[in-house]
């Protein structure tokens, strides 16, 4: 046992580095993953709706009227199901901006996960990396207040719906309160670069 931890304290500027690599293979995967359709069609529930983005998009805030009659945001007439091609609803991204603005976020989302990456050579980049990661986890965090979608809906069926609302993640909602975790993994990387910088 003592082996084992004197193993796991020697080895903490290598675990910081693996968060560093970590954060690095989730921002490049998913940043890379923007330039895709499905992907940047997957977002738009969430940037319609933060204050910090909708105005990137053309239509945010525009409502229509729905197969039952409802009023509802626009938006959510054209949702492509991942792995589901609907040209009509594609037309309507295009028209929205949904895909400049994707490749553009994906873009920015890929040079933060480098910029924390290289922090394992270079302590200055990294600090930037590790801040950047850590504010962008903010904005991403606000998205369970802003985003109807992070929780799940009363879509009634044969019973009713025991569990809908705060605090009962959707899928989506799941998803974003992991950013938790690349938050404090930004800051650890940050911290490790300053701690750095300062020792020499």
């Amino acid at each position: 046992m003592r082996a084992l931890l004197e193993f796991l304290a020697n080895s903490q500027r290598s675990f910081i580095h693996f968060v560093r690599i970590g954060i690095f293979i989730v921002m490049a995967w998913i940043g890379g993953l923007k330039a895709f359709q499905y992907e940047a069609d997957g977002i738009v529930p969430f940037v319609t709706n933060s204050p910090f983005m909708s105005f990137f998009y053309h239509n945010s805030g525009k409502m229509a009227v729905n197969d039952e009659g409802k009023e509802v945001p626009e938006y959510t007439l054209h949702k492509n199901p991942e792995g589901k091609m609907v040209q009509k609803n594609i037309d309507w991204h295009q028209e929205n901006g949904t895909y400049p603005f994707s490749y553009g976020l994906g873009t920015v989302i890929c040079i933060i996960g480098l910029l924390t990456l290289l922090g394992i050579w270079y302590p200055k980049i990294g600090l930037w990396g590790g801040l950047l990661t850590f504010g962008m986890s903010i904005v991403t965090l606000s998205f369970l207040i802003t985003t109807p979608e992070v929780y799940v809906p009363n879509l009634g069926g044969d019973l009713p719906t025991p569990r809908f609302g705060f605090p009962y993640l959707s899928g989506a909602g799941r998803l974003v309160l992991k950013d938790i975790i690349m938050m404090g993994g930004g800051l650890v990387a940050a911290g490790d670069c300053a701690r750095r910088l300062l020792n020499k």
